[in-house]
């Protein structure tokens, strides 16, 4: 677990996102931003804020007995920003998010196509007076094409994109993943583009747009197996756990529970059935090459689900490691992180949130290890609102009388 609040400035340190993204594909595109040392304005409504705020549980409950809670989900995905409340549904606030948007690099937006337009906030409207803005636009199915109106989630994505219909046991019915991988992929997509835009500007003085679709993002993670079909013509099979090219790449149970194989060539299936004390079938004509393995899958299969029982799997995990062989267990998350290498890596942090009092909160850690200029965790994710009046009287220069009249219009 990593130390509190390490206060490092960061490779983006200088860059200021406006964030008006809600849910996990925009607001994990912009907390991967701010970890690597954006100022991230998050634009929330006011009295009601990022819709995962309240979708729970589990909560974080304040520890002074007040009602006020933050879901697990909006804390997975708004670490290091600031929350600012502002209604720019009326002309008021429409000009303060032009006056906050003067300030900033980057809009982040993932409203549905053509909302923001009837707001003077799309990027044709903005760039006439900030030709350097860089703004970028995630929605369900991108801003051209006839499915562009429809409002896109990641559940749809995942249908639409392929990835169900690889995902589940060959009898059995498509599944989503356990976690929101449409979102999620998007959000670092977005995140590069943001990057990629940021350094055009850097040589040219030019900002631009960005379109970012999780239809689109889901399709381009397909990878391997979406060439499979562009290559053969055909639908690669639902294989459960196992996989379209390679065999035994696959979950196979043990004495105690269940141990990955992933066996990538010849020479480690033959130390594998070596360790297994089944050296022969290595040499069973059905099994000699990856190529007739996968011809004789369903045999193989059979074979080793009868030969993997016999041990737990940290006997076989120890025992194929020290050979070469890649195996390895099925965690769970409580699992995940008691792992010695998730430990190692600093996959947690701890950071104090104002709900929590003194008592430190547990976070995932930034994956992205930079030597020179590491992810810092400056800010817990914010209460709503809790940075209003500090961004306006920093940015823009109101006073506390101003703020408080708006606050009253409704505007804050």
């Amino acid at each position: 677990m990593t130390a509190l609040s390490s206060p490092s400035p960061g490779p983006l340190a200088g860059i200021r996102i406006f964030d008006i993204t809600r849910v996990m594909a925009g607001p994990s595109c912009t907390q991967m931003l701010g970890d690597l040392g954006a100022d991230v304005i998050k634009i929330e409504r006011p009295g009601i804020g990022d819709d995962t705020r309240k979708w729970g549980p589990p909560y974080l409950e304040a520890t002074d007995g007040s009602p006020t809670t933050e879901s697990a989900y909006y804390l997975s995905a708004n670490r290091n920003k600031r929350s600012v409340t502002l209604d720019f549904t009326n002309p008021a606030g429409q000009k303060l998010a032009r006056a906050l948007i003067a300030k900033c690099d980057v809009v982040v937006e993932n409203f549905k196509v053509g909302s923001l337009k009837k707001l003077g906030l799309d990027y044709d409207s903005l760039r006439a007076n900030q030709p350097g803005l860089i703004y970028c636009s995630i929605t369900g199915f991108g801003q051209t094409g006839p499915y562009a109106p429809r409002a896109g989630y990641d559940f749809l994505a995942q249908g639409m994109g392929g990835i169900m219909s690889m995902t589940g046991e060959p009898d059995g019915p498509p599944l989503k993943t356990g976690a929101a991988i449409a979102d999620l992929m998007c959000g670092m997509h977005a995140a590069i583009g943001i990057l990629a835009a940021l350094r055009h500007r850097e040589r040219s003085g030019e900002g631009q747009s960005i379109d970012m679709s999780l239809l689109d993002s889901q399709v381009a993670a397909m990878a391997n197996v979406a060439m499979y079909t562009l290559l053969s013509g055909e639908n690669p099979p639902r294989l459960g756990n196992g996989h379209t090219t390679i065999v035994p790449y696959d979950v196979y149970p043990s004495a105690d529970g269940h141990v990955i194989l992933a066996i990538g060539n010849d020479s480690q299936f033959a130390k594998f059935c070596a360790y297994a004390k089944r050296p022969e079938l290595a040499q069973d004509p059905r099994f000699v090459t990856n190529e007739l393995r996968l011809r004789h899958r369903a045999a193989l299969t059979e074979i080793l689900r009868a030969i993997t029982v016999q041990q737990r799997t940290s006997d076989w995990v120890d025992g194929l490691e020290s050979l070469g062989v890649p195996c390895g267990p099925v965690n769970r998350m409580t699992e995940v992180f008691a792992d010695p290498q998730v430990k190692s890596r600093g996959m947690t942090t701890e950071l104090h949130h104002p709900l929590a009092g003194d008592r430190p909160v547990p976070f995932l850690s930034c994956p992205i290890k930079l030597s020179a200029t590491p992810a810092s965790y400056r800010h817990a994710p914010p209460t709503l609102g809790q940075h209003t009046d500090e961004v306006l009287q920093e940015l823009l220069r109101l006073d506390a009388s101003h703020i408080d009249q708006l606050r009253r219009d409704g505007i804050l």
